[in-house]
Formats: structure tokens, sequence, C-alpha cells
């Protein structure tokens, strides 16, 4: 006799061969399929900036790699890379201190790739025009994947230039470090193919107050040698081969090269007290790591260590303006992919009018900051090559569009997140995790204050940053009416300048500069919605904003195709 609890259930003899027996209650429908594979480098702002900017030699490599960075198998390295943080071992089983962190082979494979197409300082050993430009533009796609593993490529780039303070440390470590060979682990930094570097500046009395560190360097009788007392307060990548890192010489506040292995083949002694528990960037281990009788190197003249690295702090601020501006592409992506395949209210989303306003109000933020960030890059480039006009516009350009294009990023990515709705706020979807990053550019390298007294700085001590920028906005004069007044009201600002005031300052001089690069390259389209919104004052106070005469079907058709 068969009991009820024998018995099969109705539903169950229902099943077939896409909805098994026993889990046919619905059929999945109105979501988006995955987006990957794409295309990252389908961006045409990033590709016309790079032939512009003098590498259109790199467009292959870039679109190359850009296919790689929308594949499934490197999307998937960045979701494991941040799925697996870094984990810490103090000691072997042994009990001997081993100070080493590990990291998931996700992490590996990303920087395999970034550091072998030319993504670290490959730059610094390329002597044609564009190389920096083109290292930019591969970032910008590769950004895609993951942002955390930014920082250690950004970091070696940024190390050569600080690092030619010192000659013979520089002919030592920089074929090494400008090497496209990743070889992870510690050794001695002279036996390995190629080399990473990290930076130690702040501590934790001090913050971006780097003058005030008490990290002290004793001279060891040997020239140029030191030994090293401190605690570092933030120090990302401390699995890098070497570190630039300030301490209080007695001459002064001072740069010094610090490795964690010793040419004997000894580790130095580089004290891992823990790793930072991030609100992003949890892929990439940050440290605060304890020297004590720490080996280290003198680079550039004892007193003489902020302006030994500020020129590493110049090279990283691009970066942080680049990352920006990729997390904002990658995830404008994201929205519009999600909206092209969902329906509501009888209409597919991206056909829907305010959807469309929000999507191109977006697109135009995402063009701009790309923009800006080749034009900072073309100056960074031409500046290494000796222009002195560039240089003098890299100086005050770059510290304007670190400030504002890092402040546009949170607000940015909240809206993209809110275009996928609750399914955005789902880790699957990936977007928390940008969202998580996007704060963390607008802090590195400077917080938005010190950006913007580093702007009024730059003014005071060296008026030819004004006239570059000046002689910048003035290639535009005459093509748009709003952007004309804008400058001058920027002149007026100028000639008024206070602390109190900077702010709003370097907010101006960030927007008619991206207002003047866009009248002079993009669309009509994507200019006019520009200089409308951000420049006219036809916007609202968040994006979806922009005014009822914008061509919302140009500029999607531009960053949106399909």
């Amino acid at each position: 006799m068969t009991t009820l609890a024998q018995q099969p259930y109705e539903h169950d003899r229902t099943g077939s061969a896409d909805h098994p027996a026993g889990y046919a209650t619905h059929e999945v429908t109105n979501q988006p399929p995955p987006l990957a594979p794409y295309d990252a480098a389908a961006d045409p702002a990033l590709l016309e900036g790079l032939r512009r900017e003098g590498a259109g030699w790199a467009e292959e490599d870039v679109r190359r790699l850009g296919l790689r960075a929308g594949s499934v198998q490197a999307q998937e390295w960045g979701d494991l890379a941040n799925r697996h943080e870094p984990v810490l071992r103090t000691h072997d089983r042994y009990g001997t201190r081993v100070d080493e962190v590990e990291y998931h082979p996700s992490w590996h494979h990303l920087m395999r790739v970034a550091v072998g197409e030319g993504l670290a300082a490959a730059p610094w050993a390329d002597g044609r025009a564009g190389a920096h430009v083109a290292r930019i533009a591969g970032a910008l796609v590769w950004g895609h994947t993951e942002a955390g593993h930014g920082c250690p490529t950004s970091m070696t780039y940024a190390a050569v230039p600080a690092l030619r303070a010192q000659p013979e440390l520089a002919a030592v470590y920089e074929p090494l470090l400008t090497s496209r060979e990743y070889q992870p682990g510690l050794e001695v930094p002279t036996t390995k193919r190629g080399l990473l570097a990290g930076m130690g500046m702040t501590e934790k009395q001090g913050g971006s107050d780097v003058r005030t560190n008490a990290t002290t360097a004793t001279p060891t009788g040997e020239p140029g040698l030191y030994t090293l007392r401190g605690h570092k307060w933030f120090t990302s990548a401390p699995m890098s081969d070497l570190f630039l890192v300030l301490a209080q010489a007695p001459g002064g506040l001072s740069c010094f090269l610090l490795p964690r292995v010793l040419p004997d083949g000894s580790r130095n002694t580089f004290r891992i007290q823990r790793l930072k528990d991030k609100l992003g960037n949890r892929s990439n281990a940050s440290s605060e790591p304890e020297f004590d009788g720490t080996v280290a190197w003198l680079v550039g003249p004892e007193g003489q260590g902020v302006k030994t690295i500020i020129e590493m702090v110049n090279c990283t601020r691009l970066d942080c303006v680049m990352s920006s501006a990729a997390l904002m592409r990658k995830t404008l992506v994201e929205a519009g992919h999600h909206v092209t395949h969902r329906t509501a209210f009888g209409a597919r989303l991206r056909d829907q009018p305010l959807m469309r306003n929000v999507l191109a109000d977006l697109a135009v933020e995402s063009e701009a900051a790309t923009t800006l960030t080749l034009r900072l890059a073309g100056a960074a480039d031409r500046a290494a090559r000796g222009d002195a006009g560039e240089a003098a516009f890299r100086r005050i350009a770059t510290a304007v569009g670190k400030y504002w294009v890092t402040k546009r990023g949170p607000a940015f990515t909240a809206e993209a997140l809110e275009c996928l709705g609750g399914n955005g706020y789902v880790e699957d979807s990936g977007m928390p995790r940008h969202y998580r990053e996007a704060p963390l550019l607008s802090i590195w390298e400077g917080s938005g204050n010190v950006n913007a007294l580093d702007v009024l700085r730059a003014l005071r001590r060296s008026p030819a940053t004004a006239h570059a920028l000046f002689a910048e906005l003035a290639l535009a004069r005459g093509a748009d009416a709003r952007l004309d007044a804008a400058v001058a009201g920027l002149e007026t600002r100028l000639a008024a300048a206070a602390e109190a005031g900077a702010r709003r300052l370097v907010e101006q001089m960030a927007l008619v500069l991206q207002g003047s690069l866009l009248v002079r390259y993009a669309p009509p389209a994507v200019a006019d919605a520009f200089c409308a919104s951000r420049l006219g004052g036809d916007w609202g106070h968040s994006f979806g904003t922009l005014p009822d005469g914008a061509d919302l079907d140009g500029v999607l058709t531009r960053a949106l195709p399909g």
C-alpha cells in the first residue's frame, strides 16, 4: 500500500530537459545575458584620443588588449582576485619571520598581462613618441578587468623618474623596472628578470602632511647607505621588490630606496604589522610595515625628499585620473548593456526617454573624463621629451584633473549602478565592487583639499602654469559662446583666488578645460550637451537632467552603439 509520503507530487511529472523534474517553477525572462565577452576598446573617444595624442601606432595593441579585457576569462580573474583577498603570513611553519603576502592566482594572471603589455614602467625604455599615451590607453581598457592590481603597476611606472635623481641606482634598477616580465616572489632584485616598486610616504600622525614623518634615517658610514627606524601607515603592494620611502635624515626629510631582499640574499627588515581592511581595492594588499635597522640607499640629496619624490606623485596622480575614467567607462558599458536587454512598462529600458537622458548624461561625463585623461597623457609624454610648455600645462592640469575626475567617479558609479535597479545592488553583478572602488581615486595621492591647494600653490609659484592653461583654452576660443563666457568667468575668479574658495576655482578650471577639449574634438552632440549643462547652467543636480534640446540619440549612438 502506498502512503501519502510515498506518492509523487504532480509537478514532479512535468519536468523536461530544460526544467528538471521538481524545479520547473518558472522560466527566467527579461534578464540580460552576460556582458562578457565584449570589446573594452570599443570606445571612439579613447581611440580618437590615442591617435590625436601621438600614439596611433599602438592602436592595434590597444584593440587586442580590449578584447582580452572583455573576455570571460579576464572578467573572471577580476572577480576572483577580489573574492579571495590577500593573506598576510608573518612567519613560516618553523617560526622564522617572513612577512609575506599570498595572493590568489588570478591576481598574478592580471599582473602578468599588465606588465607584459607595458602598463608598468615600460614607456620609460621606449624611445617612441607617444609611449606614455599608449600606456594610458592600454590601462584604460585593461582597467575594465579589476582596479586593485593597477596600484603596483602605477607605482612601478612612477618610481623611474624619481629614481633618476640618483643615477648610479637608476643604472642598476631602471632596466629591471622597465622590463615587461612579471616575476613574483622575494629574491635579490638584480637576479630577477623584472621588478615592481612601491612607495611609503604616509605615517599615522601625518597622512598627507609628509613633512611630519617620524621615521628616522641614520648614516652607516658607507656613502649613501642608511638604516631606517619607524612605522609607515599605508604601504600598498608590500610584495614589491623595491620601495621609495621618506625618512628624517640628519639633513632633513629625505628619499630612500628600500629593497625587500638585500644584495647578500638576506631579508631586509620589513615587518608587516597588519593588512588594512579596506572599503574597496580589496584585491590589493595595503600594509603597515615597521622598519628597525632597515637598510636603504639615499635617493637625491638629504633634505630634498619631497622634491625628489614629487615626480612620482605627479605620475600616480595621472593614473588616478585614468583609473576613474576607466571605472566610469566600465560602469557605463554595464549599465548600457542592462538597459538594452531589459524591458519595463511595455518598452525596452534603453528606449524610454528618461533612461536615455540618464545614459546620455553619463556618456557625456565619461567622454569628458577620457578625453582629458588622454590630453594629460600627451602632456606627460611631451614633457618627458623636453617640451617646457607641455611640462607647465601638465603641472597644473594634472592636479586639476585629479581633483575633478576622481570627485565625479563615486556619483557616476552610483548612477550607473542604479540603472540596474536591485540587480545592481547584488554582488554578483559586479557593480558593488566598482562602487566601493570609486572613492579611493579621490583619496589616493592627496585628497580633494590637497589637490585644490596644490593648484593654488602652482599658480602662485609658477605663473607659467596659468599661462599654459589659458593658452590651451584659447585654442577653442569662439567655438562656443557658453565656453567663452565660462573662460572669462574663470579669469575673474582666478584674480581673486583664495584658499577657502579653492575647490570652486579648481572645479571651474576642470570644466572649462574639459569643455574646450570636447568643443575641439568631440562630435557636436557631445560638445553641445556638455557646454549646455556643465557650463551653460541648463542642468539639474543629478545625472539624467540634460536640457530638452540635447541630442540624446547622437550621444548614445557614439557611446553605446547597437
